[in-house]
């Protein structure tokens, strides 16, 4: 007698909604080809997930009444880290960094953990990689790793039976994508896995009030790879980020319930590891020995980090019918646009020439600041004349020509001094009253203005 044909279901990539039969396009959430074919379990799933330990039973309280009591945190020994987590460790928290394959996530947890372990009972679980590859890696990166416990395993219910046992402080699981829980049947890295083996592990970090990380899977794109509701079940989502032959990496804040989001630190790859970098902006800036057309040094803020970074440009006329538009490190449609209100309200037509744009140093700019700034360097460019390297510039350009003031403009113009530069060109609404010591200070509200101050 023939077994039974089980019974499948189609599961959405993105959203993890369930469908009854495979379509081009998920109903729930809109996404293309997101549908994957999972095994239904015959064996109903605990309720709440695997892990059974002991929990407070809830009550309702009133909001007014409730205690506003900071957590305690819990510095991780690595201050670039413990700023882009809002200034360390809470205990209880699920923390979910994700990168590129060999871009330094778990070398960086593994020196984390080593500095914690000196006071913290630390456990390393590995889905990926055996102990002793770990141990090779703890070597050649010169940690004593003296208090990190290992376990080789991806199943999730008998990692929370060792964690309950070992009572850790600090839990990192390397990667969330290798776990399964024996209530599915599916395999691991699918849908129903990463979000029911997520699930435990978020239960089990709250109810013990263990720190746990969650080392999670990339896509092509630079997503997290499985169901977008794991980035909504975790307290603070980290991104690494940066080339892989350059010596730079960088941890961006995207999600954080305890800090300010879209905080950055800045690392420095070598042979012992990730090391700090304290002051990211002379690592940004080219510092070139004499003006050069197209460059031009522009403040941004990063979570409440002042950066100085180098915008770069480069205009070289185009043999092509359709001129090219090329931006890197910023978005390619805002270069359009930007370059539309320059031939509008500047007079400067760019339709017969090829424009390229750079952000030195590798990092992203997302904010409306790099406006001004960029209209500049491109503008430079064209015109081959150099900017002073001592000038700074930020603002926001509106469609009719407006320069439009950006958040923390007395904080950015602080930071640019101390880099030595000494004259800025700012909205009139960054301008502060009372100026600041040894920068000399150009106030402009549109466009033309902006261009005349510094031609």
């Amino acid at each position: 007698m023939a077994a039974p044909k089980p019974r499948t279901a189609y599961v959405c990539n993105a959203c993890g909604a369930r469908h009854p039969k495979w379509a081009g396009q998920c109903s729930d959430c809109g996404a293309w080809n997101s549908l994957v074919e999972v095994a239904e379990s015959k064996r109903p799933a605990q309720r709440g997930g695997g892990y059974t330990g002991a929990a407070e039973s809830s009550r309702i309280e009133i909001l007014s009444e409730v205690s506003p009591e900071e957590r305690e945190r819990i510095l991780s020994g690595i201050g670039e880290l413990d700023r882009v987590l809002g200034g360390g460790l809470v205990s209880g928290s699920v923390v979910l960094i994700g990168g590129d394959p060999g871009i330094g996530k778990s070398t960086l947890l593994l020196q984390a953990c080593a500095a914690l372990a000196t006071a913290y009972p630390v456990l390393y679980v590995s889905g990926e990689e055996s102990p002793q590859q770990i141990g090779l890696r703890a070597r050649r990166l010169g940690l004593a790793g003296d208090g990190i416990r290992l376990l080789a395993e991806t199943c999730v219910e008998r990692i929370l039976e060792q964690a309950a046992a070992e009572r850790p402080r600090i839990m990192v699981v390397d990667s969330i994508q290798t776990l399964f829980t024996e209530a599915l049947q599916s395999a691991p890295g699918s849908v129903s896995q990463v979000r029911d083996s997520a699930a435990q592990l978020v239960r089990f970090a709250k109810q013990q009030d263990t720190i746990v990380f969650l080392v999670g899977h990339v896509t092509k794109d630079g997503s997290l790879a499985g169901p977008r509701v794991l980035e909504h079940m975790v307290d603070t989502v980290l991104y690494f980020e940066g080339e892989h032959g350059g010596p730079f990496r960088i941890v961006r804040s995207i999600k954080n319930r305890f800090g300010a989001v879209n905080e950055l630190g800045v690392f420095a790859m070598g042979d012992h590891g990730l090391r700090e970098v304290k002051n990211p902006s002379a690592i940004f800036l080219s510092r070139h020995d004499e003006p050069v057309s197209g460059s031009l040094v522009m403040v941004t803020r990063e979570g409440t980090r002042p950066l100085l970074v180098e915008v770069q440009a480069l205009v070289d006329e185009s043999p092509l019918a359709n001129p090219r538009r090329v931006a890197l490190g910023l978005d390619q449609n805002r270069l359009s646009m930007l370059l539309a209100v320059l031939h509008r309200h500047g007079g400067v037509a760019l339709f017969n020439q090829d424009v390229f744009v750079n952000i030195a140093g590798g990092v992203r700019i997302a904010e409306t600041a790099v406006d001004l700034p960029l209209i500049m360097a491109v503008l430079s460019s064209y015109r081959d004349r150099p900017l002073p390297l001592d000038l700074a510039v930020f603002g926001e350009v509106g469609l009719s020509g407006e320069v439009r003031p950006v958040p923390n403009g007395p904080d950015r113009l602080r930071e640019a001094v101390k880099h030595g530069i000494r004259r800025a060109i700012v909205p009139r609404g960054n301008a502060p009253k009372e100026g600041v010591e040894g920068l000399d200070i150009v106030a402009v509200r549109t466009l033309g203005e902006a261009l005349e101050a510094g031609s």
